[in-house]
């Protein structure tokens, strides 16, 4: 009798677990939404839902979930003063329509692992996003960023002025500031960036990385390196601080 050969044994296939997720929000249509679009994947699931800061913390406490999904403005416990006591529970990514450069500012510097503002993203960069701020890679969408260009900005101006030669003190500081800005627009104006460019050149004078900013415009680190080659030669500006000294009138 012929016994037939089995063949190699194949290891098992490796079935990747979904990760779990908190939403907090306090309108219950959009954690409504965010728990069906999310629920209904293989890659994701929500283990809970929460209306205030409060509750998302006892929900990442008893469910110790992958990521938590966090808005600004909530009753009771909104989502700045629960992030510092979240971010020791799992990683957060705040999911808001609040966009104001202080909170973005905040919500990073309390531990925040990415800002996304409603909008600005669809369902599988949102999904892209959790895996990646769950394994620590920031991601920032255009909005947030765009505030934390004009903190920067906010910050070049006023460090500007308390520099001023003699001549240029005389110059009240209302319209001091008017000036940079204009200098910055002028510069802008003839700098030629294309529109794709002048957001990535946004996003460095924000201080951000290249891995940052391909995370924040969905590219990968290869097309940014390229972007910020051709955004260096039109700038003709050979670092990342001279060029953003021009790009924000400051140089």
């Amino acid at each position: 009798m012929q016994h037939l050969n089995p063949g190699p044994d194949f290891p098992p296939a490796t079935v990747t677990a979904p990760l779990r997720l908190v939403v907090a929000d306090d309108n219950p249509v959009i954690r409504a939404g965010l728990t069906a679009l999310l629920s209904d994947r293989e890659d994701t699931t929500v283990v809970a839902e929460a209306a205030d800061g409060r509750e998302a913390y006892e929900a990442a406490l008893l469910h110790r979930p992958d990521v938590i999904l966090l808005d600004v403005r909530m009753p009771g416990v909104d989502g700045i003063s629960a992030l510092p006591h979240l971010v020791r529970l799992a990683p957060v990514m705040m999911l808001t329509y609040s966009h104001e450069t202080e909170t973005v500012r905040e919500a990073l510097r309390l531990g925040a692992g990415g800002y996304l503002v409603h909008g600005e993203f669809t369902t599988e960069q949102l999904v892209r996003a959790v895996r990646d701020v769950r394994e620590g890679r920031p991601h920032v969408t255009p909005g947030a960023a765009r505030a934390l260009v004009t903190g920067l900005r906010e910050s070049a101006s006023a460090h500007a002025e308390s520099e001023l030669p003699p001549v240029l003190g005389l110059i009240p500081p209302q319209n001091l500031s008017q000036l940079q800005s204009d200098v910055g627009q002028s510069y802008r104006s003839r700098s030629q960036l294309s529109g794709r460019e002048a957001e990535i050149m946004d996003l460095i004078a924000s201080g951000m990385t290249n891995q940052q900013i391909a995370a924040a415009c969905f590219i990968s680190e290869k097309t940014v390196k390229n972007h910020i080659n051709r955004i260096f030669a039109k700038l003709h500006s050979t670092t990342r601080s001279q060029a953003a000294a021009k790009w924000l009138g400051v140089a």
